[in-house]
């Protein structure tokens, strides 16, 4: 018997599928995800990919001959923008307003530390013709249990919410996908032995 989720692919006593939420949206998410994210227990992306259908997760590196992307960017009918603070990147809100025009956008989120994301970027050449976007809605992420280098640095799940709360129309309920958020992270600091995560990150406080 595995001991892997065959859903989520967290570990079996971890498996987060029971707080998924499903939420329907108009906007695509498209995640990279690093192969070394795929298995790490305070992985976020599988909240995305589980909680919306329209999404996709796509495991690698190198994304420069990934057929399967490689066809979805050669359509036609879509506007597709990648998260990351590349030079001439602009804010996410300025695009929602630049145009009444109706078509699909797709958001490219890079799943992986902020090392391994900039190893993604140089490497999948494929990516670098579309117009890249920063967050700038973002206040703190939440990630208590993953410091991060950035002082504004979040999540994947987050990255994805806050992408969305400016896409989606303000009908569109995306607090569940926070809410499995906080549950997971909750039930990470649960398994820490005493005071080990109080010791460890309390500047985060």
């Amino acid at each position: 018997m595995s001991r892997y989720c065959d859903n989520c692919g967290k570990a079996n006593k971890a498996c987060i599928c029971h707080w998924i939420k499903t939420i329907e949206t108009q906007t695509e998410l498209w995640i990279l995800q690093h192969p070394s994210e795929v298995k790490r227990a305070i992985g976020t992306a599988r909240i995305l990919s589980l909680s919306l259908p329209n999404s996709r997760l796509w495991v690698g590196e190198d994304f420069s001959q990934h057929d399967e992307l490689n066809q979805a960017l050669a359509q036609t009918d879509r506007d597709i923008y990648v998260v990351y603070p590349g030079e001439g990147s602009v804010a996410l809100s300025e695009i929602a307003t630049q145009s009444a025009c109706q078509r699909k956008k797709v958001i490219i989120l890079l799943d992986g530390t902020w090392k391994k994301a900039y190893k993604m970027w140089q490497l999948s050449t494929n990516l670098h013709h579309l117009p890249l976007v920063s967050l700038d809605n973002v206040d703190m992420g939440n990630y208590r249990i993953r410091k991060s280098p950035k002082e504004q640095g979040v999540s994947t799940v987050e990255a994805g919410f806050l992408a969305l709360s400016v896409l989606e129309s303000a009908q569109t309920d995306l607090q569940p996908l926070l809410d499995t958020f906080d549950a997971m992270i909750n039930f990470q600091i649960a398994q820490m032995p005493s005071g080990v995560f109080e010791k460890n990150y309390q500047s985060n406080e």
